[in-house]
């Protein structure tokens, strides 16, 4: 028996694994630190696997144990960029991956809570129910979350912003 729920977890991490990572990436910006917090939240989801096989919606519930490991870890660790009076170079004309590196530096920069709720809200593409169930809070919260981030992002972003919709 046991076997088995080793054979299925392992088939389960396997079938997710990179889009969990890719999750994790976009939440804290660092590869290195996404496969931490990816392994951090299957190790939680192993030792509860038995009772999860008779959740409904187990990719929901893998993507909480995500978020909330998430949001622990940046909780305690409170780690902020050290800021340079140097202005960098202007670049040229942006491209799409210009716009990307831009939007996922903005990102870091918002509060870990937000983040949550912007990344799944707008990268993962879930609804308000969606993001609810997997965060494990209100839809109303969600949509006091999504309009705080949003407002952080654009502010982290200043006059990009209007740059980056055009």
């Amino acid at each position: 028996m046991r076997e088995a729920r080793e054979r299925e977890f392992d088939e389960f991490v396997l079938a997710r694994q990179q889009r969990l990572l890719r999750t994790a990436y976009l939440l804290c910006g660092d590869w290195h630190l996404a496969e931490d917090l990816t392994q951090n939240a299957l190790a939680k989801v192993y030792l509860g696997w038995n009772r999860i096989q008779r959740v409904e919606q187990i990719d929901a519930y893998v993507h909480r144990m995500l978020f909330r490991t998430f949001v622990d870890t940046y909780r305690r660790r409170r780690k902020r960029e050290i800021l340079s009076a140097a202005v960098p170079d202007v670049a040229g004309i942006g491209t799409a991956s210009d716009v990307r590196l831009t939007l996922l530096a903005a990102l870091a920069e918002v509060t870990p809570r937000y983040r949550a709720v912007l990344v799944l809200r707008f990268w993962e593409d879930r609804s308000i129910a969606e993001t609810a169930a997997a965060l494990g809070i209100s839809d109303g919260s969600v949509k006091s979350h999504t309009h705080r981030g949003l407002q952080q992002l654009r502010s982290v972003l200043g006059d990009q912003a209007l740059d980056l919709t055009s």
